[in-house]
């Protein structure tokens, strides 16, 4: 959608994002399928179906974000907002839209991912905290020893972007309870000179956190989806 707005053709998923994606649909018809085999009296495969779905709206979403950043930020070409015209100015409020809310779907796709877990694995991460999310779900597969294999896979992941995640959530922490996280750049440079240019933040140290968010989400799902679909092939099989 949003790459017909800038003028640029549909995106054609390859790689990891397909590979992620095909893994997702490929859960959603191993649903499909078993709520037509057992009618699905209380609705539990439709109600995972359904999330399913949602996640991989919400990766699509998370990648045009970064994708439309990208665009923006490379019609940035001044260091200083008080150097940009008008135009400049725009297309760096729309980097700055489209970056922060790329964050912010980092961690809610991630979240969205969480409740799936709990629910597929029977986790009762809710046990431990009512309003949990992704990370606190994954502490389950350890401290229930369930699905090892699984569990550190997603482990792994986590530790390999630790770095930019904790970059992108203090980022998104401050974003949603103090203020506009770009404005934090500007208090410190006010702070170091009262009267002077703020100089803009390193959009593209910005953008690399960004993306690797986005690739930890997809390497995540990926593993997620592949191993939910290959235990449900061996669980059939028996």
């Amino acid at each position: 959608m949003l790459r017909s707005l800038l003028g640029e053709p549909p995106r054609e998923n390859e790689g990891l994002l397909a590979n992620t994606m095909n893994a997702m649909l490929q859960t959603t018809k191993l649903l499909q399928k078993q709520t037509e085999l057992s009618k699905d009296p209380t609705h539990d495969f439709r109600k995972l179906e359904i999330w399913t779905l949602g996640l991989i709206s919400s990766l699509d979403e998370l990648e045009q974000c970064l994708h439309a950043a990208g665009f923006f930020r490379r019609k940035v070409r001044h260091n200083f907002v008080e150097d940009m015209d008008p135009a400049e100015r725009s297309d760096y409020a729309r980097y700055v839209f489209f970056y922060k809310d790329g964050f912010i779907r980092v961690f809610s796709t991630l979240d969205k991912l969480g409740t799936v877990l709990n629910e597929l694995y029977d986790l009762k991460t809710s046990k431990v905290k009512a309003h949990f999310s992704y990370f606190t779900v994954l502490r389950q597969f350890r401290y229930l020893k369930v699905h090892p294999d699984l569990g550190n896979r997603l482990v792994a992941i986590k530790e390999r972007h630790k770095e930019a995640m904790a970059v992108l959530r203090k980022r998104r922490n401050t974003e949603i309870h103090y203020m506009n996280s770009e404005m934090q750049d500007d208090l410190w440079q006010r702070h170091q000179a009262l009267h002077g240019k703020i100089e803009l933040e390193d959009l593209d140290r910005h953008l690399r956190d960004l993306e690797n968010g986005y690739l930890m989400v997809c390497e995540t799902l990926e593993t997620v989806f592949n191993y939910t679909n290959e235990r449900w092939k061996k669980v059939s099989a028996k």
